[in-house]
């Protein structure tokens, strides 16, 4: 008989969160894998669970997979826990489930808190159909990129953000989104100083621009089905022109909207304040558009 791995929730700040089965759970098995042991380990001692530590983060799980396997290959149950939360949620964890998963080994879900579903439910935005991007790239340029491709997203779109992040996080989303859009930002879940502000994205950004404190959870609404694509397309074409050569920002935003590449060429040349002269026979623009 293998053992079983159990997938614990563990609480977002607030201690009265985390629930009877999962302090059982956790001091049943023979062994906790925590994304950070020093951080787990007081949650251990405030609940009196003796348990061993092991950490598994991104930068051993790999080399840790081999002996876990093995572990409940033999028999030994194993718990997975992340600093806060719900793992593998922008968490570690997913190579070891997958890995039990194969071996036919039980995984089994201890549910709780998670910041993705707790800021959705309080945010006052649309919650029926919705998207998790996780964090956007650090550096500005791939973060602008990638909230391009997102511009004609028609669910809510929900991201973790860091607060010293957050401010040129909405000044981008309010360029490739616009200021009227509609969002909402929850930070310090389950904290002391819990704070969940529903604006539009202009107001947010010059609410963040003071400086904001704590974890945040960003959600936006998502854009109008059927309604101002072209001027969802030109905004995308405008934000990538600024990244991109003209010839590859029209390709991919005309990927991204639906729009057509020969419309969308056109607006770029007069973006770029080029005037448009006819493209000589055969040329590879020619045989694009």
């Amino acid at each position: 008989m293998t053992g079983n791995l159990y997938v614990v929730a563990t609480p977002l700040g607030n201690l009265g969160d985390l629930s009877v089965r999962a302090i059982d759970t956790l001091r049943s098995v023979a062994l906790i894998c925590a994304e950070d042991t020093r951080h787990s380990r007081r949650l251990c001692e405030q609940f009196g669970i003796p348990t061993p530590l092991v950490s598994l983060h991104d930068f051993n799980e790999r080399e840790r997979l081999e002996g876990l396997l093995a572990r409940l290959t033999a028999g030994e149950d194993l718990a997975l826990i992340s600093d806060a939360g719900t793992p593998l949620i922008s968490d570690p964890g997913y190579r070891l489930v997958r890995a039990a998963r194969q071996a036919r080994i039980p995984v089994y879900a201890i549910p709780g808190p998670s910041a993705l579903t707790a800021a959705l439910s309080v945010a006052g935005i649309p919650t029926d159909r919705f998207v998790f991007e996780g964090f956007l790239p650090a550096q500005a340029p791939a973060r602008r990129a990638h909230l391009a491709t997102l511009a004609g997203e028609t669910r809510t779109l929900v991201f973790y953000e860091s607060p010293h992040r957050l401010s040129a996080c909405l000044t981008d989303m309010v360029d490739v989104f616009g200021a009227e859009r509609e969002a909402a930002v929850v930070r310090e879940i389950t904290k002391r100083f819990e704070e969940g502000r529903l604006e539009t994205l202009g107001s947010l950004r010059e609410w963040a621009a003071a400086g904001v404190r704590g974890e945040c959870v960003v959600v936006v609404s998502g854009a109008v089905q059927g309604r101002g694509r072209d001027e969802e397309a030109l905004r995308v074409l405008t934000l990538l022109l600024g990244e991109l050569p003209l010839r590859q920002a029209v390709s991919l935003a005309s990927h991204i909207t639906g729009v057509s590449r020969k419309g969308l060429y056109a607006q770029a040349l007069t973006l770029k304040g080029a005037v448009q002269t006819p493209e000589p026979h055969g040329s590879e623009e020619s045989n694009e558009i």
